[in-house]
């Protein structure tokens, strides 16, 4: 892919996405949505004009770390402190129904079959592949609504990250039904070992960016240093430790959320965020979606799917945020704020085929439930807080 290429797809990209962006918010949709749809009209499903490859793949990435980065900065601490014991209520629950109903889902379609089966391990892999939460539309919906740092909004991303943790055991579970050599010991090892070096870290981390900002306040070093950590923390998560680098990029904000400069960091950051990565990362689950590719065999399949993945979330989260006293809206909040899919249901599936316990046709199953969740999220989300404000 040579320069003149990228600067060709970047123009398009940017503007296609702005474009589509203020064409939703004019609509009274939130402009994510618009983002989104700009992806599929420049992708294969219509025109095509802009083909997915390993650069955008990238980029995107990096467009996902810095929203992670930005939402753990406007992260309220004693907020999160507080719904510790709730979001982990709400991850199991945001865990166990999508599994549970997927695993059921498939089988409904392929047979039922004893445990041990090649067919029973493929239903728990389509559960499982359910399980995974990526709150990053979410996250962009919710700063959009000025929301993210409420209790709700917490409690959302608490219970998200909660929510990977659960589902990197459960993804090596499963692979272990198929694959004997998979630690799932190590695996939980791993995942408490970095959350402990997190908070170790972090209070070592925050001391001395502390005294950074005191020596220089506002000055552009802070939001260097900020992002550099970011990326270090993503990269040391998923490299050494088999966490999601979102989640990484997650805790490097909450490290420095109580940092008086955090809201300038947080400026800074949205930068290059609003204006580049961004769109790129909304866009991209467009550009990954051909819709063309759709037939009848696995047509049927993929709308269950998709009704499976949306509402094992909601039910599911909504139903355990009735029981600890949230009220109607708010549990519908949490519940809508858990469904949305994006690039860790890929890499589930991705494990999946890796491993042959699924075939490859399912992925357009799981690319449907990506861009249908990305869209309806933060319009249903909007809707919600736009009713709540009516009423007041």
């Amino acid at each position: 892919m040579d320069t003149l290429e990228i600067l060709r797809n970047l123009a398009i990209i940017v503007i296609s996405a702005k474009l589509f962006g203020l064409i939703a918010r004019k609509l009274k949709a939130p402009q994510v949505a618009g983002e989104i749809i700009a992806g599929l009209l420049i992708g294969p499903s219509l025109f095509n004009i802009v083909v997915d490859n390993d650069f955008w793949s990238g980029m995107a990435e990096i467009g996902v770390i810095l929203l992670m980065f930005s939402a753990g900065l406007e992260t309220n601490i004693d907020n999160l402190k507080k719904s510790g014991l709730k979001a982990t209520a709400l991850a199991i629950a945001g865990v166990s129904f999508p599994l549970i109903l997927g695993t059921i889902m498939y089988m409904c379609f392929y047979g039922f079959s004893a445990p041990g089966t090649s067919t029973f391990v493929e239903a728990v892999f389509i559960g499982t592949i359910l399980t995974a939460t990526s709150v990053s539309i979410t996250v962009s919906a919710l700063k959009e609504l000025g929301k993210i740092s409420t209790d709700v909004g917490t409690t959302i991303m608490s219970a998200a990250i909660i929510d990977d943790v659960i589902g990197i055991v459960v993804l090596t579970a499963v692979l272990g039904l198929k694959d004997p050599n998979a630690d799932l010991g190590a695996v939980c090892i791993k995942t408490v070992a970095f959350f402990a070096l997190s908070l170790v870290a972090g209070v070592i981390i925050f001391k001395i960016m502390q005294r950074f900002v005191r020596r220089w306040p506002h000055t552009r070093r802070i939001p260097i240093i900020g992002m550099a950590l970011a990326f270090v923390l993503a990269y040391v998560a998923d490299k050494y430790f088999g966490v999601a680098d979102i989640t990484g990029a997650y805790v490097a904000g909450i490290i420095l959320s109580s940092l008086d400069d955090s809201a300038y960091i947080d400026r800074k950051m949205d930068i290059s965020s609003y204006m580049i990565f961004g769109p790129i990362f909304f866009a991209s689950v467009g550009l990954q979606t051909n819709l063309r590719t759709v037939d009848l065999s696995i047509l049927a399949f993929s709308v269950a799917f998709v009704l499976v993945g949306l509402l094992g979330k909601v039910i599911g989260c909504g139903l355990v945020a009735k029981l600890l006293k949230y009220n109607n809206s708010d549990a519908l909040k949490i519940g809508v704020g858990m469904m949305t899919r994006g690039e860790v249901a890929l890499i589930v599936a991705q494990r999946g085929l890796k491993a042959e316990i699924i075939d490859s046709k399912y992925f357009t199953s799981v690319i449907l439930l990506i861009v249908v969740s990305s869209i309806l999220t933060p319009i249903v989300l909007k809707a919600i807080y736009s009713a709540d404000e009516k009423r007041q």
